[in-house]
């Protein structure tokens, strides 16, 4: 850069100039006088400060720009040893000249904080292959490492010069973590903000301007940035180089909040990259919705996409799947044990069974208008005396028969009189069930026994036997579905499992629920992934079974109850068996026995599909790939409504299940002969592009450039042509329509190699012929332009 510079001789500065205004220097578009003689300057930003903005200057206000030049620059001579600051200089300016689009390797695969692995490059490399919009569905099973992939094709196009702008969009649990891997393994920093972050950068700038044009690369919760009324506008004017929406089945609800800012982003970005381990909720006309935010004409039928329409798009592997199952076989530990613990009810549990059975799971009415409700009762239950309690107290109260002031806690005093009795056989036996609930409550407070609460003491026997305790190194996750069940545990587990002092049990007992602030949450996950810290035991709820890694230092997972779907306990596991796990992950669930005839207790429904998630996930590798519903809550309802029609178990269960697990077992997965909507929840997207029904592979759309060169890239079984959706022809129709030309190579071959994925340019009126070697990427000097 010149190192002298002098005012303005004369006259506005021609376009091309280089001036320093306001300490940073920029370059003159356009320039002219005013009719009051004064000097305006239109410049664009030149110094990293201000690169890329443009603004207006008038030399009233400004004074006298200085201008660059360059014939006045100063050579210096380098005097440092071997010259090593020339050399530095220079591999700054290699590293920062962006690669070719056309370039198709990628750059960066070895200079990233993480241990190489090719199927974690898969997902840059499909997306790449379209270097003009490069979009892609990552949909992996949990655990594979989709953040890490992510990072890496955000790298590749930071490298390629089209990652200047940057928004990361994530859930608010995982925002920090996500945050945290992109710089330590990237060295790829993005600004977090939320509304109050917003609104300090508003207080900042000028009034009007975009506060998203404030960082480059910026990452947000979704819950922050669905404000439509707060950021749309602002969004609306900003494009980005890259978009990433993390845990994208979200979006899946047409006209939600959050449906409406993708759509919004979808078109504010070259590259968009969605993320999801379950992108799939059994309904087609969702998912290719989802597939259509990539690519709006992808797909012609949304309710019955082919295969070749969105290969492309998406990719999906599975812990099973070939290539990630060689790669992971020394850095992923096999998957353990689920295992359930068997705890025999006591006494007054048990009386609380026989209030369910006989007035509410003996003779439901299967068409009430809360037909479903005994089984939300039991399943409460289940959980915990304190989740039933607040169950029941919240159907009293919809019942028009609040429980009066003084005795609406479970630790409040039992009711007396007349208030115990009702008339009413449904709402004297919820006030029965509220009863027994202090009871329970009563008994535990004296100390744990199978007396009063059988889990309480068979969570406490295990932990302690894993070493989960006061000089302890081992660490355990427990899982629950009600916060009244996890509050109650945070409260009692430290001083069941030997810390003496309020504090310590404090500091070594976690709490997490929808209750818990985000921050609070991300602070307490940080704190569990940290080798040093004192947290032993997390108590979570069903919010951390997305997105979260609970791995690092921990291999101990407890399921308090269990949810009746398959897709709930896999999410569960998944939080400490994945990618980066050293140790052989262990799972456990607590499973309550009771003797009552007719009981539905946890073996009823639990045991079983803690079993069946485990096989299922041994061969597939996703439970979603053999389930009916892909939504944990419709999974349940399923349940439900088997059991009311007075379905054995055993087959409310297996009805989760839409395909014979141990046919495939035996056939080796899910073949081509099953319809894409389940092949989709499966390994989607790995092998070669399919072809459609013409027997050639599918033409992927894309903007086309301004030039009057088109794109053609060989897939599979011939060449397609990337145009707008007005311009869209076939390949054949192309290739009949142009004149002859001479061959690139002298190839022998009469047909494309099926390998083939080389892009080759050619100027309108020219086709490929016979001749033509697709595997070669550059055509010779002699070549068409």
């Amino acid at each position: 850069m010149p190192d002298v510079a002098s005012e303005l001789s004369s006259g506005p500065p021609p376009a091309g100039t280089v001036i320093e205004v306001r300490d940073e220097e920029w370059l003159v578009r356009s320039s002219g006088l005013t009719p009051s003689g004064e000097i305006v300057i239109e410049a664009t930003g030149a110094s990293e400060l201000v690169r890329g903005h443009r603004a207006r200057f008038l030399t009233s206000l400004d004074g006298m720009p200085r201008v660059l030049r360059p014939e006045n620059t100063r050579l210096d001579h380098d005097r440092s040893e071997s010259f090593r600051l020339s050399r530095l200089f220079l591999e700054a300016v290699l590293r920062k000249t962006p690669l070719p689009q056309i370039e198709r390797r990628l750059a960066l695969t070895d200079g990233f904080l993480l241990d190489r692995m090719d199927y974690q490059l898969r997902p840059a490399e499909k997306a790449l292959a379209n270097p003009l919009r490069p979009r892609l569905l990552i949909g992996d099973v949990v655990g594979l490492g989709k953040t890490l992939e992510i990072g890496i094709l955000l790298g590749e196009l930071i490298r390629r010069g089209r990652g200047e702008r940057i928004l990361v969009v994530t859930p608010a649990p995982v925002l920090e973590q996500f945050q945290h891997e992109m710089w330590t393994r990237f060295s790829l920093p993005l600004v977090r903000l939320d509304s109050v972050g917003i609104s300090r950068i508003e207080r900042k700038i000028p009034v009007g301007r975009n506060p998203f044009t404030y960082y480059k690369r910026v990452i947000i919760s979704m819950d922050t940035l669905k404000n439509a009324k707060r950021y749309g506008a602002w969004l609306q004017g900003i494009e980005w180089d890259a978009v990433v929406i993390d845990e994208s089945h979200n979006l899946i609800n047409r006209g939600s909040a959050r449906r409406v800012l993708a759509e919004l982003l979808a078109k504010q970005t070259d590259a968009l990259v969605l993320a999801s381990a379950t992108p799939h909720n059994g309904v087609m006309r969702d998912f290719t919705g989802l597939v259509r935010l990539l690519d709006p004409i992808a797909v012609k039928d949304e309710q019955h996409p082919k295969a070749s329409e969105l290969h492309h798009l998406m990719l999906r592997r599975t812990k099973v799947s070939t290539e990630v199952a060689k790669a992971l076989h020394d850095s992923w530990a096999p998957r353990g044990a689920s295992e359930p613990i068997p705890c025999a009810a006591g006494e007054l549990e048990e009386r609380v069974f026989a209030e369910l059975t006989g007035s509410w799971l003996g003779s439901p009415d299967p068409h009430g208008a809360d037909h479903l409700f005994p089984y939300v009762l039991l399943k409460s239950f289940l959980s915990s005396h304190r989740a039933l309690f607040a169950t029941a107290r919240k159907k009293l109260s919809g019942l028009g028969h609040a429980l009066p002031e003084g005795h609406k806690h479970v630790t409040d005093p039992p009711l007396t009189g007349a208030e115990a009795h009702s008339p009413v056989p449904e709402v004297a036996s919820l006030v029965r069930l509220t009863e027994f609930a202090r009871e329970i409550e009563r008994a535990s407070t004296a100390g744990p026994g199978p007396a009063a609460t059988a889990k309480l003491t068979a969570l406490v026997s295990y932990l302690r036997k894993i070493g989960v305790g006061p000089g302890g190194r081992t660490r355990a996750v427990v899982f629950s579905e009600r916060r009244e069940t996890l509050n109650w545990l945070g409260t009692v587990l430290p001083a069941l499992l030997g810390w003496r002092k309020r504090e310590d049990g404090e500091a070594a007992v976690k709490v997490m629920h929808s209750e818990v602030s985000d921050t609070v949450q991300m602070d307490y996950v940080d704190e569990f992934a940290r080798a040093g810290s004192d947290v032993r035991l997390l108590l979570t709820g069903d919010g951390a079974s997305e997105g979260v890694n609970l791995h690092r230092q921990c291999h101990h997972l407890v399921h308090w109850d269990l949810p009746w779907s398959l897709i709930r306990v896999e999410q569960r596991n998944g939080r400490i068996d994945r990618y980066g796990q050293t140790e052989n992950p262990e799972f456990r669930a607590l499973i309550l026995r009771s003797e009552v005839e007719g009981a539905l207790d946890d073996r009823t429904v639990a045991e079983k599909v803690l079993a069946r998630e485990a096989r299922v996930h041994e061969v597939l590798g996703a439970v979603e790939a053999a389930t009916r519903e892909d939504d944990w809550d419709k999974e349940e309802r399923r349940v439900m409504e088997a059991l009311l029609r007075e379905a054995p178990p055993e087959e409310a269960v297996a009805d989760l299940e839409a395909v014979d697990v141990e046919a495939l077992a035996q056939a080796g997965g899910l073949g081509e002969e099953f319809p894409v909507a389940r092949r989709t929840m499966s390994e989607f997207g790995t092998g070669p592009a399919p072809a459609d029904e013409n027997g050639g592979a599918r033409a992927r759309a894309s903007t086309p450039t301004s030039t009057s060169i088109w794109t053609w890239t060989w897939t599979t079984t011939g060449p397609t042509r990337r145009t707008s959706p007005s311009r869209r022809r076939t390949a054949a129709d192309r290739l009949r329509r142009s004149q002859a030309c001479r061959p690139w190579t002298n190839c022998a071959s009469s047909t494309p190699h099926r390998s083939a994925t080389a892009s080759c340019t050619y100027a309108p009126g020219w086709r490929s012929s016979p001749g033509w070697n697709p595997s070669v990427s550059t055509p010779p000097s002699t070549a068409p332009t």
